[in-house]
C-alpha cells in the first residue's frame, strides 16, 4: 500500500486530470471507460451510429448540466438543493471531471458548507458524501487540503453534537475519515482526528458485567461508521502512534464483539484483524496477552448458532469471524481479485481491503472505472499511471446490448433444457 502521506509530501497526484468527459450513468461508467483519453458518451454513441451528434457537443451539454447543478444548491428549496447534490455525487461517482471542478472548487466547497450548516437530514448527509467525492477527484494536493480545512470543524461540530440529525451524523462520520486520509497534511491533525471517532464507539464498549449499553439501532450505526473511519486512518498512522494505540485499544476492542448490533460486531472484528496485521508488520514476533481469550471470542462468533439472531446476520457474521480468526491466529488474509477494463488489483490484506471499501463507498459502481483513470487513487493502490486504450481497442471490446441480450438469451434456454432433461423422472439416471 502507497503512503499516503508520501503521495501529499510529492505534492499529490491529481484525480486524472488529463481525462475528458466519461459516462454519466453507473451502467456506462464500465467497458466505454476503458479510455483514459477518449470519452464514448451517449451522444458519441449516437454519432457512432450515425447521428450527428458530437462528442464535444455531448461535453458542453453535460458541462451546462453540472453548472445548473451548482447554481442550485443554493436554491431557496430543499428538494431542488437535494436533486443538485445528487446530480454532482452521481456525476462526480461516475466521472473524471478534475479540470472542471478545480476551476469551481471554491464555489462547490462554499456550497458544502452551506447544505451542512443550514440543511437537514438527507441534505446535510448528501453535502458530506459530495465533499468526500469532491476530495477523490482533487486527489492529494493543496486543493483538497483547502477543502477539508473549510469543512473539518463543521465536520467536528457535527458528529460532536448530539442534537443533531443522526442521519447527518452518520454521514459525517464516514466522509470525516475517508477526506482525512486523502487530504490531510499534518499526521497530528490525522491523530486529532481519531480521536473525535474514539470518543464515539468507545461509547458502545461492553461493560465489565459483560452487558452492553443500551443503544438505538441509529446511534449504533454512527458508532460503527466512527469505528472504521478511525480504522481507515491507522493504515496512515506511523509506527510510534501504533505502538501507543496498540497498547491502548487492542486490550478494548474486543469488548464491543460483546454487541447486539451485527455491524458493530463485524466492523470491531475486521479492526482486530487489521491491528494485528499492522504489529506484525513492525514486528513478526508481536504478542499479545489476551490471545487466547480473544480466539475462543472470534472462534464462538465463527460458529455462531444463537437462535435469537437472524440467519442472515448469522451467516454474513460467520463468514467474515471465519477470516478474522485465520488472521489473528495464523496472520493469514483471504486474498480477492479485481478486475477493472485490461488490468486487475489483487486485495491482499487488511490495510488494502480497508481501503478498498473505504472509496467504494463512496464511487459505488464507479469503483472500476476510478481505478482505471483516476491518478490518485491509481497512485494508493500502486497501479501506476492510467494504461490508455485507443478507440479501435475499445471498440473490439465492446458488445452491444442486443448482442448481451442474444447471448443471455441462448444461455437461460441452454440451462433451461439441461435441468428439464435432469428432472425429467422417465429419464434413465444411467444416461448422466
Amino acid at each position: 500500500m502507497a503512503d499516503i502521506l508520501d503521495l501529499r509530501e510529492r505534492g499529490g497526484k491529481k484525480g486524472g486530470q488529463h481525462g475528458n468527459v466519461q459516462p454519466f450513468s453507473d451502467e456506462d461508467a464500465s467497458i466505454e471507460t476503458l479510455s483514459h483519453c477518449s470519452s464514448f458518451s451517449d451522444a458519441t454513441s449516437v454519432a457512432d451510429e450515425g447521428g450527428e451528434a458530437s462528442e464535444d457537443t455531448a461535453q458542453e451539454d453535460f458541462q451546462y448540466k453540472l453548472k445548473g447543478f451548482i447554481d442550485s444548491t443554493v436554491d431557496k428549496s430543499a428538494k431542488t438543493r437535494q436533486g443538485a447534490l445528487d446530480g454532482l455525487k452521481t456525476a462526480m461517482a461516475t466521472r473524471i471531471l478534475y479540470e472542471f471542478i478545480s476551476e469551481r472548487r471554491m464555489t462547490i466547497t462554499d456550497s458544502i458548507e452551506r447544505c451542512l450548516k443550514k440543511g437537514k437530514g438527507e441534505e446535510q448527509r448528501a453535502a458530506a458524501s459530495l465533499a468526500c467525492l469532491l476530495c477523490i477527484q482533487l486527489g492529494s494536493g493543496i486543493e483538497s487540503e483547502e477543502v477539508l480545512k473549510t469543512l473539518k470543524p463543521i465536520f467536528k461540530n457535527i458528529l460532536a453534537d448530539g442534537s443533531a440529525n443522526i442521519q447527518a451524523r452518520q454521514a459525517v462520520a464516514t466522509s470525516l475519515g475517508l477526506c482525512t486520509l486523502v487530504a490531510e497534511d499534518d499526521i497530528l491533525d490525522v491523530h486529532a482526528t481519531m480521536e473525535c471517532f474514539e470518543n464515539l464507539f468507545t461509547r458502545s464498549y461492553a461493560r465489565a458485567d459483560g452487558t452492553c449499553p443500551s443503544i438505538s439501532p441509529q446511534t449504533s450505526q454512527l458508532y460503527t461508521n466512527a469505528l472504521l473511519s478511525w480504522a481507515l486512518l491507522l493504515t496512515i498512522c506511523t509506527a510510534s502512534q501504533l505502538k501507543d494505540i496498540l497498547r491502548k485499544y487492542l486490550p478494548k476492542l474486543p469488548k464491543l464483539l460483546e454487541s447486539e448490533d451485527v455491524n458493530m460486531r463485524i466492523a470491531a472484528g475486521e479492526t482486530i484483524a487489521l491491528l494485528f496485521e499492522l504489529a506484525r508488520d513492525m514486528d513478526a514476533d508481536f504478542e499479545f496477552d489476551q490471545w487466547e481469550e480473544l480466539c475462543d471470542k472470534l472462534n464462538a462468533l465463527a460458529t455462531d448458532c444463537n437462535k435469537h439472531r437472524a440467519k442472515t446476520d448469522k451467516r454474513k457474521q460467520r463468514s467474515v469471524f471465519r477470516d478474522v480468526l485465520k488472521a489473528v491466529e495464523e496472520g493469514d488474509f483471504q486474498s480477492e481479485t479485481i478486475r477493472f477494463g485490461t488490468e486487475r488489483m489483487t486485495i491482499d490484506s487488511w490495510v488494502r481491503k480497508r481501503t478498498y471499501d473505504a472509496f467504494r463507498e463512496f464511487v459505488g459502481s464507479g469503483m472500476n472505472y476510478h481505478l482505471q483513470a483516476n491518478e490518485f487513487i491509481r497512485d494508493v493502490f500502486e497501479l501506476g499511471p492510467p494504461i490508455l486504450v485507443d478507440s479501435a481497442t475499445m471498440k473490439a471490446m465492446k458488445i452491444s446490448r442486443f448482442e448481451r441480450h442474444l447471448h443471455n438469451s441462448a444461455a437461460f434456454k441452454a440451462r433451461t433444457k439441461a435441468r428439464s432433461k435432469f428432472r425429467d423422472k422417465r429419464v434413465d439416471v444411467g444416461e448422466f
